[in-house]
């Protein structure tokens, strides 16, 4: 059965830092694209962080550009994504996502039209003082 599961998502104040993983099980995650998503209530989904095995690209949305990364580990079939330098904004609830890449699509199409066909359920992350 494929499956993804989130963790990590809590409450931090401003300016702190939070790593979600996701655990993948019934497929191998090191052959797949893999991206992150979030949605805050009242607006749409978007693609945070995405990775195309395609064109072995990372892409990031200019929202989080150089405060989020995305990272996989082969080994714990696990994907990552680290968030720094948090403000209220990054507030919603955040999705991993896995594909195995078979239509040849690049990691910033992945993101911004969020063609995965493996979803977690999401975990939530709030920034707040």
């Amino acid at each position: 059965q494929v499956q993804l599961v989130e963790s990590g998502g809590d409450l931090v104040r401003p300016g702190g830092s939070l790593r979600l993983s996701c655990k993948a099980s019934g497929f191998t995650l090191m052959y797949y694209a893999f991206g992150w998503f979030r949605q805050a209530p009242g607006k749409e989904r978007e693609g945070v962080g995405c990775f195309g095995n395609w064109d072995a690209a990372t892409y990031y949305a200019d929202s989080v550009k150089g405060r989020f990364t995305i990272s996989r580990d082969n080994d714990k079939n696990e994907i990552y994504l680290q968030m720094n330098n948090l403000n209220p904004e990054d507030t919603a609830v955040y999705y991993c996502a896995a594909d195995p890449g078979l239509k040849a699509t690049a990691a910033q199409a992945y993101c911004e039209r969020g063609t995965f066909g493996n979803w977690g359920r999401g975990t939530q992350v709030t920034v707040s003082s």
